[in-house]
């Protein structure tokens, strides 16, 4: 079996490379891991306040008909493929913010609980005493008294039994 080469220069180089073209760039700090488990590689940095991360391995590679056979080939590609986006950015064809749309790095979507939506909340809020401020508020409109609907009103209860239970679960879990 002949063995496996190297496609491109040393790691050096390329950490040299990404050096100056993050400098062109303007991203004042990167952070790089050019040996995941010496096959892959990352490179992720905050460019106008937004990160993103390129990523490739040699799997990836192969997938795409490219034999690369270390991390440190899939690096000098990452490396390469920056150095493109920067002179195409220089060029002022676009801001690099726009090539690289796709890849920032997103918070991982977190789904909120129905109870949450119910009493009209679009993300979890940060401690009971928002969910029993919402449900004095409501309370004020929903209420058969104030003219509300009796099973909205009902509704509207469920929900904060389940947003505050939901509080004391977490609390417990936490610890």
């Amino acid at each position: 079996m002949p063995e496996a080469r190297k496609l491109y220069a040393g790691v050096d180089t390329y950490e040299k490379k990404l050096y100056r073209v993050m400098e062109r760039l303007g991203v004042k700090k990167e952070d790089v891991n050019w040996n995941c488990d010496r096959f892959g590689c990352w490179v992720q940095f905050r460019y106008k306040g937004q990160l993103y991360q390129f990523d490739h391995s040699v799997q990836k590679a192969r997938t795409r008909g490219v034999n690369l056979n270390y991390g440190s080939d899939a690096f000098a590609q990452v490396v390469l493929t920056l150095e493109d986006l920067a002179r195409m950015v220089e060029r002022g064809i676009y801001d690099l913010s726009t090539w690289v749309a796709g890849m920032k790095m997103l918070p991982a979507p977190t789904e909120i609980p129905e109870c949450f939506r119910a009493l009209g909340f679009a993300q979890v809020p940060s401690d009971i005493e928002e969910v029993k401020a919402r449900y004095r508020s409501l309370t004020k409109t929903l209420h058969p008294d104030a003219g509300g609907k009796r099973e909205d009103y009902e509704a509207m209860c469920r929900a904060a039994e389940q947003a505050m239970a939901w509080y004391n679960r977490t609390e417990v879990a936490n610890g």
